[in-house]
């Protein structure tokens, strides 16, 4: 399925979450178009996890509607969405450790088909499924440490295989759950790197509290603060935001 590229990718109209009397989302409003790169901050209890569970399906919805590629997403369950071209890491990585980067990524390809691998067949009659292991990892410049096991590999190179296994369903977009989270300067850096490398027809949206990754890898922010949206636009507006300031960075 092609996508209009002047058709959103990603449209929340007024999304709304309520657990009793708690409001958790407010009347959320966002678009992301194909391509772009935009980013959810707040702080701790601010609601962004729990939009995310609402955009990907793991939550329903108290009001509101999530538009995915100009369909009405929001009685979907997850698995339909990803069908529709939606892919979301997490903020707690779920990788083989004693496996190599190869088998985990194979392991994702092969649990978005229906057939199966089977003991006793020749590798050799997987090749397409290799072939596109091979080219996730090459695209992510992830190659050269393919037959490494997970457990060697740093904490930042775990977050960064992980969004190289969330782009083996070929999403159209990207949800990033903190992917910077537990990363030092030095790996936040080289996640900025990667970010900045992956195909730029793919649209993400990521909840980050490391600003530098915020303001390096988006063009776009939009504040949450106990639900609601309290300021969005360009990233210099934001950076230069009093009250996003006093709010959430405490500065001012």
């Amino acid at each position: 399925m092609t996508a209009d590229s002047r058709e959103p990718a990603l449209e929340l109209r007024g999304l709304s979450k309520s657990f009793g009397g708690l409001r958790a989302v407010h009347r959320v409003t966002l678009t992301v178009m194909p391509g772009e790169r935009k980013a959810i901050i707040g702080p701790n209890g601010a609601g962004k996890t729990t939009l995310f569970n609402l955009i990907t399906g793991i939550l329903p919805s108290t009001s509101g509607q999530v538009m995915l590629f100009g369909r009405d997403v929001t009685k979907w369950p997850s698995h339909r969405r990803t069908a529709l071209g939606m892919a979301r890491t997490f903020q707690i990585t779920s990788l083989f450790p004693k496996l190599t980067v190869l088998d985990n990524v194979l392991l994702a390809i092969q649990g978005l088909r229906r057939s199966k691998f089977v003991m006793w067949r020749f590798l050799s009659s997987y090749r397409e499924l290799y072939d596109k292991a091979y080219g996730l990892l090459e695209r992510a410049q992830f190659l050269d440490r393919k037959d490494t096991e997970v457990r060697y590999l740093s904490h930042g190179e775990q977050r960064q295989l992980e969004i190289v296994i969330g782009l083996a369903s070929e999403p159209r977009i990207l949800l990033l759950d903190e992917p910077a989270a537990g990363l030092s300067s030095g790996e936040s850096s080289d996640m900025i790197r990667f970010l900045a490398h992956l195909d730029r027809s793919l649209a993400i949206l990521l909840i980050e509290h490391d600003m530098d990754v915020v303001f390096d890898v988006t063009d776009h922010i939009s504040v949450l603060h106990f639900g609601e949206v309290l300021e969005a636009g360009p990233r210099e507006q934001i950076r230069h935001s009093e009250k996003v300031q006093q709010i959430y960075l405490g500065t001012a």
